[in-house]
C-alpha cells in the first residue's frame, strides 16, 4: 500500500493542525484503510492491534462529523476497560485541540458519578465509556443517545470476552437507526461477525494484512520446554537478557496468580493483572509498572489490552495463545515507538503446530534457541556487574574511596588486586564461585533424583497440611544456606511433602543445613528424592484437584530424551547447544 498523507484527505484545517502538532505526517495502514470509508459515512469493521493508530482511525472521522453548535451527545465510543477509555479520550481530545465548542468526556467506573452528572449536564458531543457505566447513566436518564450519529466499539472482541454482549446490544438499540456504526477489534472471532451482521449495514472491511501485522522491531525467539520446567527456563532468560520492563502472558487467571507468586518468591519485582481484580488494585499495579517499581507484569490477554507503556523491552509467552492473532497482539506490546524488543515463546509437543500457524500467518521468522544454562546466567550477571564498575570508574569522584583502599593495602600488606577480588566476591555473592570452583566442597553424587540436568531434587517432609507455601520454601533455603533464591528450581508442594530442585553443586550444603531446620515452625527432615517419587507439578491437575504423588515406576512428565536444555545446556531437540534453527522442528511433534 502506498503511504497516505493526511493532507491528501478531505480534513478540516483544525484537524490537520492538531494532527501536525501530534507529529503525524503519514497515515498508518489501518488509518489509510478506515478513514476514507468513515469520511464517506460507511459502516466499518476494522481489524488492528493496539499501537497501530486505530484510535485516530475512528477519532478523526468522528470529529469531522460533529456539530459544535449542538451540545447533545453525537458520538458514543465503548471500551472494555477504564484504562482504554481514558487513553482514547486523551487522544481524541488532542485531535480536537483546535475544534472550538467540541467537548470529549470519558465515563467509567471508579470515578465519582456526580462529577460525570455535571459534565453531561453541561453538554458533551463525544462520550467514551465502559459499557457498565454507560448503561448506568442511561438508566438514570443522565445520558441520552437519541442524537448519536456515530457509534464505535473499540476492542470489541475483549468486550465480548468480558461478557458485555447484552449491554452492547442494549446500548446500540438505544441509538438511532440512521447512524454510522464502527467495530474495531484486534481479532475477529465468529461472535464479532454475528454482532456486526445484527447492527452494521453493508460494512467496509479495514483489515491490516498479515504482512503489516508483523512487528518488525521485535526479535522472536522460541524455546522447547515442557510445562514443568517452564518457570525455571523463563527465570534464566530473564536473568540473561535483563529487560527493564517485561510482560509475561498466561492464558488463565489461575496461571497468572501462580506465576506471579513464584516470581515474587524468587525475588523478582513482579506483580499480576487479570480481570477479577478490582479497578483500584489494577490502577495501583499499573502505576507501579509505569514507574518501574514493578519490572515484570504477569497478565492475561484481556487485562493487558489497556496497557499503554512504550518502555517494555520483552514479552514472554508462558502459554502460547490459542488464537494466532492474539500472538501478534501480545508481541506488539514491545518494540513500540521506534524501539526494538524481544518476544520469547515456550512451546512443547503439539504447541509447535500453533507456532507454525503463527509463522505462516505473520510471515515472521521465529528462531529456536536452547534455554540458557546456569553458567550463561552467571556470565551475564558478571558482565552486568563489571559494566557497572566501569561506569563508576568513568564517572569519577572516587577520591575518598581511593584513600581508604590505599590505607587498607598498606596496613594489611595486601595487593590492590586482592582487595578488588575480595570486594567482588562479597558483592556478587556465593553464586559467583560456582562456575570457577565446580562442585562445592562436600558435594557428592546424588544419583538420579528425577531432576533436570545440573540440578538435584530434594524431599522435605512438610507440605500443604503444614500451611507451607512456595515463598516459605524459597525464603527458608535462601536465608539459611545463602543460596540465591533465583537459583532455586522447581518447587512442588503436596499434602505431606515438598519437592524442590537446587543446583547440584549446592545440593550437599542444602541437605546438611536444612536437615533439622524449620519451616513455619515445623522441624524438617530432608533427603534426596527418589527418581519417580512425587514427580512434581506446580500446577493443579486437569480435573481441578491438587497435584498428588506419582507412584514409583510411574511415567515421567516429559520425555527422557531431548526436551529442556537445562543447567548443563544438554537439551537435544534444537541441535547443539547454542545452535539456532527455524520452526517447525524436524523429527515430528516430540510429545
Amino acid at each position: 500500500m502506498e503511504p497516505l498523507k493526511f493532507d491528501d484527505l478531505a480534513l478540516s484545517t483544525e484537524t490537520l493542525k492538531a494532527i501536525k502538532d501530534m507529529g503525524f505526517e503519514e497515515a498508518s495502514p489501518v488509518q489509510a484503510l478506515a478513514i476514507p470509508f468513515l469520511l464517506q459515512g460507511r459502516d466499518v469493521i476494522g481489524q488492528a492491534q493496539t499501537g497501530t493508530g486505530k484510535t485516530a482511525a475512528f477519532g478523526i472521522p468522528i470529529l469531522e462529523a460533529i456539530d459544535p453548535a449542538d451540545r447533545r451527545v453525537q458520538a458514543i465510543v465503548l471500551c472494555p476497560t477504564r484504562e482504554l477509555a481514558i487513553q482514547v479520550a486523551e487522544e481524541i481530545n488532542a485531535l480536537a485541540k483546535y475544534r472550538r465548542g467540541v467537548s470529549v468526556l470519558p465515563v467509567y467506573g471508579g470515578q465519582p458519578i456526580d462529577r460525570q452528572f455535571r459534565a453531561l449536564k453541561q453538554g458533551a458531543q463525544v462520550v467514551i465509556g465502559t459499557p457498565g457505566r454507560v448503561m448506568d447513566h442511561m438508566e438514570r436518564g443522565t445520558l441520552k443517545l437519541d442524537a448519536v450519529r456515530v457509534a464505535v466499539l473499540d476492542e470489541a472482541d475483549v468486550m465480548l470476552d468480558m461478557g458485555f454482549r447484552e449491554d452492547i446490544e442494549h446500548i446500540l438499540s438505544a441509538v438511532p437507526e440512521e447512524r454510522q456504526t464502527v467495530f474495531f477489534s484486534a481479532t475477529m472471532p465468529p461472535e464479532i461477525l454475528r454482532l456486526a451482521k445484527q447492527f452494521l449495514r453493508d460494512p467496509a472491511m479495514a483489515k491490516v494484512s498479515p504482512k503489516e501485522l508483523t512487528v518488525p522491531g521485535v526479535e522472536q525467539i522460541a524455546y522447547e520446554v515442557h510445562r514443568s520446567a517452564r518457570l525455571d527456563a523463563m527465570c534464566r532468560v530473564i536473568d540473561v537478557t535483563n529487560p527493564k520492563l517485561s510482560i509475561v502472558f498466561a492464558n488463565t487467571k489461575r496461571g497468572v496468580e501462580q506465576i506471579g507468586e513464584h516470581l515474587q518468591a524468587r525475588g523478582y519485582l513482579a506483580d499480576i493483572l487479570h480481570g477479577d481484580m478490582s479497578q483500584a488494585l489494577r490502577d495501583r499495579v499499573m502505576n507501579k509498572f509505569r514507574a518501574g517499581t514493578i519490572e515484570i507484569l504477569v497478565a492475561t490477554d484481556v487485562a493487558a489490552r489497556g496497557i499503554d507503556v512504550d518502555d517494555i523491552e520483552a514479552v514472554f509467552n508462558y502459554d502460547i495463545p490459542s488464537d494466532v492473532e492474539n500472538y501478534v497482539h501480545r508481541i506488539g506490546r514491545t518494540g513500540r515507538a521506534g524501539r526494538t524488543g524481544r518476544a520469547f515463546t515456550f512451546v512443547w509437543g503439539k504447541e509447535f503446530y500453533k507456532l507454525r500457524d503463527i509463522q505462516h500467518y505473520t510471515k515472521a521468522r521465529v528462531v529456536q534457541q536452547r534455554v540458557p544454562s546456569l553458567s550463561d546466567v552467571e556470565q551475564a550477571k558478571t558482565a552486568k556487574f563489571l559494566g557497572l564498575v566501569r561506569e563508576t570508574i568513568a564517572t569519577g569522584g572516587l577520591d575518598k574511596q581511593l584513600r581508604l583502599a590505599e590505607s587498607f593495602v598498606e596496613q594489611e600488606e595486601a595487593s590492590s588486586l586482592e582487595l578488588a577480588a575480595a570486594l567482588l566476591k562479597m558483592l556478587m555473592g556465593p553464586e559467583a564461585e560456582a562456575e570457577e570452583k565446580g562442585p562445592r566442597q562436600g558435594s557428592h553424587d546424588f544419583g538420579d533424583t528425577g531432576a533436570q540436568p545440573g540440578m538435584v531434587r530434594l524431599r522435605l517432609d512438610v507440605g500443604r497440611a503444614h500451611d507451607v507455601q512456595v515463598k516459605d520454601v524459597v525464603g527458608a533455603i535462601a536465608g539459611e544456606t545463602g543460596l540465591p533464591g533465583r537459583l532455586i528450581g522447581k518447587i512442588g508442594i503436596f499434602e505431606q511433602a515438598t519437592f524442590v530442585e537446587v543446583p547440584e553443586e549446592y545440593g550437599a550444603d542444602v541437605l546438611k543445613i536444612m536437615n533439622g531446620n524449620q519451616i513455619r515452625g515445623n522441624r524438617l527432615h530432608v533427603e534426596p528424592a527418589a527418581p519417580n517419587d512425587g514427580l512434581m507439578s506446580d500446577m493443579p491437575r486437569r480435573d481441578g484437584r491438587p497435584g498428588g504423588f506419582a507412584p514409583r515406576g510411574g511415567k515421567r512428565p516429559f520425555a527422557s530424551k531431548g526436551g529442556y536444555g537445562g543447567a548443563g545446556g544438554k537439551g537435544k531437540p534444537g541441535g547443539k547447544p547454542g545452535g539456532k534453527r527455524p520452526f517447525p522442528p524436524k523429527g515430528g511433534r516430540g510429545d
